[in-house]
């Protein structure tokens, strides 16, 4: 059973860092393409960043880029978010999801079919 687990988020002030990570397990994990959505309240999940053996890295939201990178370790079956440079606005539900192969284009939710329960990440002005 492919399962992926969040962790890393909590409480930080404006400007400051959290490294979220999103460990898998019961896959083959070259073969699969790990991503990071967030969801404010009353909001649909949006992508944020993508990576896949195959494919390489992907970032969906301009404003994440520049302060927001994502990589990989192989001999944990492992998914890093590094945020730096955080503001109040991407205080929101952090959430590790997986799919076969390649990231998709578009960063839609609808196109990864495993998800962890996710993991707040707060910044406070």
């Amino acid at each position: 059973q492919v399962q992926v687990v969040e962790s890393g988020g909590g409480l930080v002030q404006a400007g400051g860092s959290l490294r979220l990570s999103c460990r898998t397990s019961g896959l083959t994990f070259d073969d699969w393409a790990v991503g990071w959505f967030r969801q404010y309240p009353g909001k649909e999940r949006e992508g944020v960043s993508c990576n896949s053996w195959i494919g390489g890295s992907m970032y969906y939201k301009d404003s994440v880029k520049g302060r927001f990178m994502i990589s990989r370790d192989d001999a944990q079956n492992t998914v890093y978010l590094q945020m730096s440079d955080l503001s109040p606005e991407d205080t929101a539900m952090y959430y590790c999801a997986a799919r076969k192969y390649r990231c998709p284009v578009g960063g839609r939710s609808t196109e990864f079919s495993v998800w962890g329960q996710g993991t707040q990440v707060t910044v406070s002005s």
